[in-house]
């Protein structure tokens, strides 16, 4: 073996880093990502040919491409996968020399995956791992002896079991698509692997390949299986990608195949995006991302339902549902491929069928075909004829199947065309990192929750809106006020009330009763209201609940409010439902439900709260009259700030501390959910807040409520709920001891408040960046009407140490802080707090002018 000079490996080194350097400029002055993948693909042909032809190896080896290399696929960062393809009888000697070309090419600074192997070696591995099988399936003979590669080429086919390798590569697409949860929809989607993404038509060319139906979009359209119309758009979706795919990698410099944050403003600057008052350029982009990802979802069922036709041929006969559609094999078929043109109507009909027939998988690849081409047929003539509104409204009214039949809408386009308001929608991002879908993809999701509802072997999921869901008598306008509750999204102005006109006039179109077209535009009018109100305001107080009481106005509204909030919230991301949110909702409804159902005022619903807070202390063999004392001490509010449980849970615990000169801290696991309960009682002084926050901010504690009351004898009494974010180390009695124990310690200390810690922004928050709001505006009166109080409401980025921050703010600014809600929906968060001045009174404006140019300035 020769002696590869440092200065030939030099040279080799050079001469590709400026290869790569000039594509990339040629791109972006020209681009066009089939001329960058070819060029690519060539130079390092010719490199690794003249790096085989140094090293000197035997003829009897051969060096091939494979996987992506080997069909040309070369962005700029992408692995170059190589075989060496060895004789049977490898020398010891043979083994040496190619670990030193293997070497020189990591030398060179190429990303190299290779595999050494002879040819039965290579058979072998084929036959037990279908990957290995795909890859070789792309070879390429690059240098070397050409004759064992064909061999190998001819072998492979023949012992290619076409069912069995159909079966796997479909089983590992199925795999792949839920790592991403079945969707391309995402916030920061993979271009490579995704659904909808360039993985997903690799696919379909590796099934075509083993199957000897060509290696490209236009051997399918000699081969039958596509026209040449669709082939274009295949070709244009792709071209999409990959132009996506070379950028991603060339301003990240190296392998980047998610349309992460960081590049999507620039990458939709560099494509011609242009921010407008309704979208921005970023949304514009994933919004063409999106629609291509979904045109290439369809297009990967069809041609892989048309190549497993042939693949298993049918066995059995159609089965005639009825005189348009038959059954075979599982799927839906027409009788005619001009069913549509003929009947209209029979486009919904087929979804119905969905509905009425367990035994039908899906549709056919043809009727799939035959739903795109009548997409037109849905015209304003098609929406106003009474036989098909009538079948719309049975598919919604129906028992089972509602969020099966319209998702199958959705994807096939046939949803946004009868509802071409739900159109505008399809594929637009809601960029704030607490929606993580699309629009549409949302929309489907809460309808999956709501069906989840009616499903008895998943009531233990949600046993109450298991219970509510099976007792609501008309659960087609919960689907109706979920289709329409961010449908006006991305225009400008509150989507709420933009979206209740769609929602009346879809309604009356319709020929919905008046009082069920009412409830559907209310629905969407105030599907955040329960949600905020439990999320911002103080659910102990019963005037937020009789004023909440009011807004919904009956049992009937209040059900359905709170099953589509909580079907709502569970549809917006995986990571932002958790228990604590769970209870703060249900805490809501059940306290409503009881006020409507009662009609208990104030004082009657103050004096039912005592009697429970009784009861629970009666099993600690506790009188009224030891627990008076310290009730008295507390002032009649108390009964407002707290719940019946919290109440009895704090007297038991502070009748012997009732004028302590030392902070009380007691923990314990929250009965309301996830987190941990923190009480702190301690006599009042205006750093409290800003102490606590500082110790919970330095363990890395996320608050998410504090309830503040000075009691009428001088002393604080705080509750709060925390979320640790790791208690993996300790035990959950060590973790509770160490809180008590390390917050008294804070709020005994004389130490001035250390600066709150400012933690490094999130990446995603970075590049998402939201203009902090502040608003200060009066608040409902106090039960004792003695004080009025005035609510701050921040909207900002999350980042670590900004409640710590606000709370140093308040303390400087000498405002009183009565209550606080503290909620994070992904990079936002929505703080509420209860203030006045130290005196008891509203902030002036001098006082509050400066208390929001504070804020702004965190």
């Amino acid at each position: 073996m020769p002696v590869i000079a440092k200065e030939q490996l030099k040279q080799w080194r050079e001469s590709f880093q400026l290869s790569q350097q000039q594509l990339s400029a040629n791109y972006l002055a020209r681009p066009n990502a089939k001329v960058l993948l070819q060029q690519n693909t060539r130079y390092l042909d010719q490199l690794l040919r003249d790096i085989w032809s140094a090293f000197q190896l035997p003829a009897t080896v051969s060096l091939i491409a494979v996987g992506g290399y080997g069909r040309g696929d070369m962005f700029p960062h992408s692995d170059i996968d190589l075989l060496i393809l060895l004789p049977e009888d490898c020398p010891a000697a043979l083994q040496t020399e190619i670990e030193s070309l293997i070497g020189a090419l990591w030398d060179i600074g190429l990303n190299i995956g290779h595999s050494v192997r002879s040819l039965t070696e290579c058979l072998a591995e084929a036959q037990l791992d279908v990957t290995i099988m795909t890859n070789l399936l792309e070879a390429r003979w690059l240098t070397g002896h050409k004759t064992t590669f064909k061999t190998l080429m001819q072998s492979l086919h023949a012992q290619l079991d076409k069912p069995r390798f159909f079966a796997e590569k479909l089983r590992e697409q199925q795999i792949r698509h839920a790592k991403f949860h079945d969707t391309a929809y995402n916030l920061e989607p993979n271009i490579k692997e995704s659904p909808g993404g360039l993985r997903d038509l690799h696919m379909i060319l590796w099934i075509a390949q083993s199957q000897a139906l060509g290696n490209d979009w236009q051997d399918l359209v000699q081969a039958g299986l596509l026209s040449q119309t669709q082939a274009r758009q295949l070709k244009r979706h792709e071209r999409l990608l990959q132009n996506l795919r070379i950028r991603l990698h060339l301003m990240a410099k190296r392998r980047e195949d998610r349309l992460v944050f960081d590049f999507q403003n620039t990458l939709a600057e560099q494509m011609g995006y242009q921010t407008t008052l309704q979208k921005r350029a970023s949304e514009q982009l994933m919004q063409g991302f999106y629609r291509s990802a979904k045109a290439i979802i369809i297009e990967n069922e069809v041609l892989l339902k048309l190549m497993h036709v042939r693949v298993s041929p049918q066995t059995e006969s159609a089965t005639a549902i009825d005189e348009d559609f038959v059954l075979s094999q599982g799927l839906l078929s027409a009788q005619a491929p001009d069913l549509f043109q003929r009947k209209p109507e029979a486009i919904l009909r087929c979804f119905q069928l969905l509905q009425q027939h367990p035994a039908i998988a899906g549709f056919s690849a043809p009727l799939v075909r035959a739903l795109q081409s009548a997409q037109p047929l849905i015209n304003n003539q098609f929406r106003q004829q009474s036989a098909n509104k009538a079948l719309f409204l049975q598919i919604l009214q129906s028992r089972e199947g509602v969020h099966r039949s319209l998702r199958r809408m959705n994807r096939y386009g046939i949803l946004g065309r009868y509802i071409p308001v739900f159109g505008r929608v399809i594929a637009q991002m809601q960029h704030d990192l607490f929606h993580v879908y699309t629009v549409d993809e949302h929309t489907m999701n809460v309808l999956r929750n709501l069906r989840r509802f009616a499903k008895p072997d998943l009531r233990h999921e949600f046993p109450l809106c298991s219970q509510l869901f099976t007792e609501f008598s008309q659960p087609h306008l919960l689907y109706l006020a979920a289709i329409f509750h961010d449908i006006a999204k991305g225009r400008g102005g509150d989507h709420s009330v933009l979206g209740t006109i769609d929602a009346k006039r879809f309604c009356q179109k319709h020929g919905l009763p008046k009082a069920d077209s009412d409830l559907v535009a209310w629905l969407v009018e105030a599907h955040l209201k329960l949600s905020s109100t439990a999320q911002k305001s103080d659910l102990s107080d019963p005037d937020v609940i009789e004023a909440f009481a009011k807004l919904v106005g009956s049992e009937y509204r209040l059900t359905a409010l709170y099953l589509l909030t909580v079907a709502d919230i569970r549809g917006t991301s995986p990571n932002v439902w958790n228990a604590w949110k769970a209870k703060l909702l249900e805490s809501l409804f059940l306290q409503t439900r009881r006020v409507l159902q009662q009609s208990l005022n104030t004082d009657a619903q103050l004096s039912l709260r005592k009697q429970e807070v009784l009861q629970k202390l009666s099993s600690f063999n506790m009188k009224e009259d030891s627990v008076q004392p310290l009730w008295q001490a507390f002032g009649e509010s108390y009964f407002n700030r707290f719940d019946s449980d919290e109440i009895a849970w704090q007297s038991r615990l502070l009748i012997p501390h009732k004028l302590t000169e030392t902070a009380i801290v007691r923990a314990r696991l929250s009965p309301k959910g996830d987190g941990i309960q923190v009480m702190i009682y301690s006599r009042d002084q205006k750093e409290i807040f800003a102490r606590i926050c500082h110790f919970f901010d330095s363990m890395q504690y996320n608050i998410v409520q504090a309830r503040i009351y000075t009691t009428t004898h001088g002393y604080a009494l705080d509750n709060f709920i925390v979320l640790e974010p790791d208690t993996h180390q300790i035990s959950y009695n060590g973790l509770l001891k160490h809180i008590e124990q390390g917050l008294t310690e804070q709020l005994s200390g004389s130490t001035a408040i250390p600066t709150p810690i400012r933690g490094r922004v999130s990446r995603q928050v970075k590049h998402m960046p939201l203009p902090t709001q502040i608003f200060i505006h009066p608040a409902s009166a106090n039960h004792d009407h003695q004080q009025q109080f005035q609510q701050l409401d921040v909207v900002a980025n999350d980042r670590p140490g900004l409640l710590a921050s606000m709370a140093l703010v308040l303390l400087n600014h000498d405002v009183a802080l009565h209550n606080a809600k503290v909620n994070t929906l992904g990079n936002r968060v929505e703080d509420s707090f209860l203030i006045s001045t130290s005196d008891g009174q509203p902030l002036n404006e001098t006082q509050i002018a400066t208390l929001k140019s504070a804020f702004s300035e965190l």
